[in-house]
């Protein structure tokens, strides 16, 4: 059984297409999701809209407590953890990540940055190993395989790597090392260009979306059965 977490981090409730302002990410999560349930309704899903209901930014009393040892927490201390327990444990719970998310000012919404920072902890996600001085991090999340799946919204155009106005895009490749960074190394990239012109040149940019959309969940759906299917001695 595969279990997703799906995180939506979009300031618009809606879902485009279908509500007045929805949000294009959200309905490329909505495709990806509901596309995977009708093939394999025993899979599992989490949701969580970080959009509407914003993890906490992080303190300094989260901070003491996240680099204190397990065993010297005070009562406060965990406390201030709670949070970020929950956030870690769903991450650590899911095979695929979806994380539905709109480009905003060259890069992430800052209610997805609050879940990263959140989610990437030393002792939970990552440990840091002071015996190799030139790599010290040590990611947790390498004891199975995982995905995540990044569906982006975006007003302007040729912003995806390699063209012409990817340097002005620091949404995907921040994504990419924080999650590298813990251990989720597989990660796919479907993105809604052109909301600003409109017309057109957004009309096709969400139909080759969903149908990227539809091509990746067939083959993620192939890739965790053969991932998850006994190997002959």
């Amino acid at each position: 059984m595969t279990h997703i977490l799906h995180i939506d981090a979009s300031a618009r409730p809606g879902i485009a297409g279908t509500d007045n302002h929805g949000s294009h990410s959200r309905h490329l999560t909505y495709q990806f999701v509901s596309q995977w349930q009708s093939s394999r309704p025993q899979d599992t899903v989490t949701y969580r809209d970080i959009g509407q209901n914003p993890p906490s930014i992080i303190s300094h009393d989260w901070i003491a407590s996240a680099f204190t040892p397990e065993e010297r927490l005070e009562p406060w201390m965990k406390e201030a953890l709670a949070e970020s327990d929950q956030l870690v444990d769903e991450l650590i719970a899911a095979d695929i990540v979806v994380i539905g998310t709109p480009l905003y000012n060259f890069g992430m919404p800052a209610t997805l940055k609050a879940w990263i920072d959140q989610v990437v902890r030393a002792g939970r996600t990552v440990e840091f190993d002071d015996s190799n001085p030139l790599d010290p991090y040590v990611p947790k999340l390498t004891d199975r395989e995982r995905h995540a799946v990044v569906l982006t919204a975006r007003g302007g155009v040729n912003m995806a790597p390699g063209e012409e106005m990817a340097h002005m895009n620091h949404l995907e490749p921040h994504l990419a090392t924080a999650l590298t960074f813990i251990g989720i190394s597989r990660v796919h990239y479907i993105a809604i260009e052109g909301q600003e012109a409109g017309g057109e040149v957004l009309a096709k940019s969400v139909a080759d979306a969903i149908k990227k959309v539809e091509t990746l969940v067939e083959e993620l759906q192939v890739t965790l059965a053969n991932a998850s299917s006994p190997q002959p001695a």
